[in-house]
């Protein structure tokens, strides 16, 4: 995919979902999903209809420099894409009685940080094949190759079910890149501040995100439940391929379930 074909796709604008309190209680339960790195909305957008139709306002923001162009991702990093976030989750939980954060690879990440962060503000975390660290040994040149080059070609697409697009770039920002994982260097150090539940759902084949990001999470937060869930079907972008049902089903469930243990619905 050229970076003006993802210009002008409207699946990688934000979405923003009203609650239904009439379906959950009579009380406001509200979602925020983040996509992943040089992904876009349209990686998650099926996971966030399945869960507004089950009444709860959702909210995915499209991450500064992400659904427009690789350049204008140059440009931004590991800060913006959070704070894009922490000002969502502030809408939300204005508007709110209870928030669950959730997001696909470095968007899990960045709902961790969040859940670190402001504990008091997350009720729960919805973690699809998230990433916080990586075995692949070329990242460690990326500081330096950053310097001499501006971009490598990176993984798009990668989903069993054919026919699915995550509408994301096939070129990656090294600048950028930097950050991220800078920003998962000073995340790992804040996961045992993460106490909300924990559902992980992993993809058992997975060309992106290696097993090492499941294991240091479910090793390292504080949270007194943390459920790991293997999906067999289904490559990296889970949400899109085989097992969103699954996924759209069980975040659902997820959502009811720790709501109700706020003493919310």
């Amino acid at each position: 995919m050229t970076s003006s074909q993802t210009v002008r796709d409207p699946r990688a604008e934000a979405l923003s979902l009203a609650a239904r309190p009439e379906l959950t209680g009579g009380r406001r339960v509200g979602v925020l999903l983040s996509h992943g790195f040089t992904g876009s909305p349209a990686s998650i957008r099926p996971w966030a209809t399945a869960l507004a139709e089950r009444g709860y306002g959702v909210a995915v923001p499209r991450l500064p420099g992400h659904g427009t162009s690789w350049q204008d991702m140059a440009t931004t990093g590991w800060d913006d894409w959070h704070a894009e976030l922490d000002r969502a989750l502030d809408a939300l939980v204005a508007e709110h009685d209870v928030v669950v954060v959730g997001g696909l690879s470095m968007g899990g990440g960045l709902a961790l940080r969040l859940a670190a962060e402001r504990p008091g503000d997350v009720a729960g975390l919805l973690l699809v094949n998230p990433a916080v660290t990586s075995r692949d040994r070329r990242l460690v040149a990326v500081p330096l190759l950053k310097r001499v080059l501006a971009t490598q070609p990176g993984i798009v697409g990668d989903i069993r079910l054919e026919g699915q697009d995550e509408v994301g770039y096939d070129t990656v920002p090294l600048a950028a890149l930097h950050t991220m994982l800078r920003g998962w260097r000073d995340l790992r150090r804040e996961l045992p501040r993460v106490t909300a539940p924990v559902l992980l759902f992993r993809s058992v084949v997975d060309h992106v995100v290696d097993p090492s990001s499941a294991a240091l999470i479910t090793a390292s937060v504080s949270s007194d439940e943390v459920t790991e869930q293997l999906l067999t079907r289904s490559w990296h972008v889970a949400t899109l391929d085989h097992d969103a049902p699954l996924i759209a089903s069980a975040s659902a469930d997820f959502v009811a379930r720790v709501a109700r243990l706020a003493d919310v619905v």
